[in-house]
């Protein structure tokens, strides 16, 4: 070990186990460590912010959201099994690390990954497809699978002891379970889960936003993550709220000029945002579907529907209406 100064790493975390153990392990084979993590209206940096709290160690949070929306927009590598370019995805948080990486002066980027313990983007290809597309050849350390690749910088340099970095591979978690008791870390998320990209059902709502009014609007990608969403005979699209919290965030979205606001007057029922140039079919359609979703049993008569929030102007709509009318035109 080189034993001039103190090798400093700036370690990629997600908060869950693995991206922990990084850091632990990294630690004992002599480096100081801080984390970095990203925040997207797809992945959220409070897990990262509760383990980093526990590892005691400061934590950069970086906003990925414009860089997410152009690899969605064109992945590089493509997509997984969702509207998740894993690969892309990955290169691009590393290459920003190590953007900081350079500026604060630290010596190396490291992430959990392990080999193997994802067939598609962990696989030892993949890997060396992320390290050569973020640009840090030699500057990314993998110390949990460290043994199973080629020496880095920080390794050869004598900074870090490579002796003390594993070879885990593959998808059984039976040591990382030994480590984790080793180390003291007991709160950590599944394996699975964490990124709405890889969620089918919202990447059919991205899609269809992609493809229609396009994600250039964040407010209209940060509303992905609330609401039934429908797409209109002629091309319109209608966020359809599903309680009262729900209502409450598209009417705030409304209010800051994301589309047209349509909620009924005289009965509980979902408030609504009409996105795109709406014909007049298209219209109609939005206020039958909403009609159609209200609560109106009771209703001694037709469903009122105000458009942004002029409940003198309220457009009367007749009833009943079927909601199974309108499956065909419901995204998720």
């Amino acid at each position: 070990m080189n034993e001039e100064r103190k090798c400093r790493g700036l370690s990629l975390i997600s908060g869950g186990l693995d991206s922990q153990l990084a850091v632990k392990v990294l630690e004992d084979a002599g480096a100081e460590m801080e984390g970095v993590c990203f925040a997207t209206p797809f992945f959220s940096p409070d897990a990262a912010r509760k383990a980093a709290s526990a590892l005691g160690i400061k934590l950069h949070v970086i906003d990925f959201t414009d860089d997410e929306i152009a690899l969605v927009e064109n992945p590089p590598h493509g997509f997984g099994g969702a509207m998740n370019p894993c690969i892309d995805c990955h290169a691009t948080m590393i290459r920003r690390a190590g953007e900081l990486m350079e500026k604060l002066g630290f010596d190396f980027v490291a992430t959990g990954e392990v080999m193997g313990q994802r067939p598609m983007s962990q696989n030892k290809q993949s890997l060396g497809v992320v390290e050569k597309s973020s640009g840090l050849k030699g500057r990314l350390v993998r110390p949990l699978s460290a043994k199973l690749l080629e020496p880095t910088i920080p390794e050869t340099e004598g900074l870090i002891d490579r002796e003390k970095l594993l070879d885990i591979s593959g998808r059984r978690r039976e040591r990382q379970i030994e480590l984790a008791a080793k180390y003291g870390i007991v709160d950590y998320p599944s394996p699975a889960g964490g990124c709405k990209l890889t969620e089918e059902g919202f990447g059919r709502k991205l899609k269809d936003l992609r493809d229609h009014e396009g994600l250039r609007d964040r407010r209209l990608v940060e509303l992905l993550s609330v609401a039934r969403r429908f797409r209109l005979p002629d091309g319109a699209g209608l966020i359809l709220g599903r309680d009262k919290q729900e209502n409450a965030v598209l009417k705030e979205a409304a209010a800051g000029g994301v589309g047209t606001l349509l909620a009924p007057v005289n009965c509980p029922g979902p408030s609504a945002i009409l996105t795109g140039e709406a014909s007049k079919d298209d219209f109609e359609t939005s206020l039958c579907l909403i009609a159609a979703y209200s609560r109106c049993d009771r209703l001694d008569g037709d469903v009122k529907i105000a458009i942004n929030g002029n409940a003198e102007g309220a457009i009367a709509v007749p009833r009943p209406y079927c909601r199974d009318r309108f499956k065909e035109y419901q995204i998720c």
